[in-house]
């Protein structure tokens, strides 16, 4: 009777297929997807791994990729005393991670309410959601233009967006489709770079708004994605709500939407 429970666990193993460490606070791994799993982009799902005593120990990831994607990928920070980062950082392709097959989430079109502008807001690792859907087809068909903000303290830590961008006018399935409507504005922090500062200080100034010449977000037109520290949304979330925008959620669309589930930084 002991063994049921780690039984049920090994049906939801997945296979570790690639890793990639782009600093030593951030890496991202590709796993096997179950045949079974449908999930909207910009969803989460429970990953883990097994912990003492055999019980599974698990958090709330956003999967990277997109939904039409035949592997899961996600996106992660590193925390050296962390539950589970201080031991997920060191997976190796062909380990296995516990995966709860369960797909939810707030950061999905159907929260959204039909608008002209889709701004993308992140912080860090809050980027995850933002992989998926801006490998998803429908993000190009719903919207004239797309804004994806993204900051972090230092350039290094921007890379695993600057290159999924950057591949994306070669991707056969959206290339054409991302062409002259995806705005990629990452900016630091910390360390010098050709855009500096905060999301809210550079919505807040018209900043963004003037360097990549758009109007000021308006209900009419806007529609926006946040996902960030608790911190961050909160800061977002007024901003937003100062340019008149409204939160929406599944049940109840509107202007813009917040990913409350989203990883921090003592995982």
């Amino acid at each position: 009777m002991q063994d049921a429970p780690l039984k049920a666990h090994l049906h939801d193993a997945q296979t570790v297929t690639a890793v990639t460490h782009w600093t030593d606070r951030l890496f991202s791994f590709r796993v096997t997807r179950p045949k079974t799993l449908r999930f909207r982009s910009g969803e989460f799902v429970m990953i883990g791994l097994m912990g003492e005593a055999g019980k599974p120990l698990l958090r709330a990831y956003s999967i990277a990729s997109p939904a039409w994607d035949e592997e899961l990928e996600f996106y992660s920070i590193k925390v050296p005393d962390g539950p589970l980062t201080s031991r997920l950082q060191h997976i190796q392709v062909g380990d296995e991670i516990i995966l709860r097959p369960k797909p939810v989430g707030t950061l999905v079109h159907d929260a959204l309410l039909g608008g002209k502008r889709l701004w993308l807001l992140a912080t860090g690792t809050g980027f995850a959601p933002f992989a998926s859907l801006l490998r998803e087809p429908e993000t190009y068909e719903k919207y004239e233009s797309v804004i994806m903000m993204h900051t972090c303290r230092e350039a290094a830590e921007l890379e695993y967006g600057r290159q999924l961008v950057a591949g994306l006018a070669d991707d056969p399935l959206i290339g054409e489709m991302v062409a002259g409507k995806l705005h990629y504005y990452p900016t630091t922090t910390r360390e010098p770079f050709a855009h500096m500062g905060r999301i809210t200080d550079n919505l807040t100034s018209g900043k963004v708004f003037a360097d990549l010449g758009l109007p000021q977000m308006n209900p009419a037109d806007d529609r926006a994605m946040v996902c960030g520290s608790l911190a961050f949304n909160v800061d977002v979330k007024a901003v937003l709500d100062g340019f008149g925008l409204r939160e929406g959620a599944n049940s109840d669309p509107k202007e813009f939407v917040v990913e409350k589930a989203f990883v921090g930084d003592g995982i």
